[in-house]
């Protein structure tokens, strides 16, 4: 649901001023080569990988889902920055999916 909605609504993100879609994920750049390829009409969104989860911490969005067999992991979030700065952060709990949808940031962007 959620990278979905950000390939399908990313000109209608691009139209309200958003330079950038980046989907950062708690994995290695080979997996989200191959991640990406499975939305062949994307033409927007930029995959990036967060192999050592070191910009998740750094944001304080990791989530530990080691009992679960799956190690350190992101939470789902989307964040609209300004010049670097941080203007919205919509952060889901745990493994929710309510606040943080493309459809979320456009109507902040108004």
């Amino acid at each position: 649901k959620h990278v979905p909605g950000f390939i399908e609504k990313a000109e209608e993100l691009k139209a309200k001023g958003v330079d950038d879609i980046i989907l950062i994920s708690v994995n290695d750049p080979f997996v989200m080569r191959e991640w990406a390829k499975t939305y062949p009409n994307n033409k927007h969104v930029k995959f990036l990988a967060d192999g050592s989860a070191k910009f998740t911490y750094a944001l304080g969005l990791e989530l530990d889902l080691s009992e679960k067999g799956l190690g350190i992991r992101s939470r789902r979030f989307s964040i609209v920055c300004d010049d670097l700065v941080v203007k919205v952060a919509n952060i889901e709990e745990g493994g929710s999916f309510e606040v943080s949808s493309a459809e979320d940031i456009l109507k902040v962007l108004g």
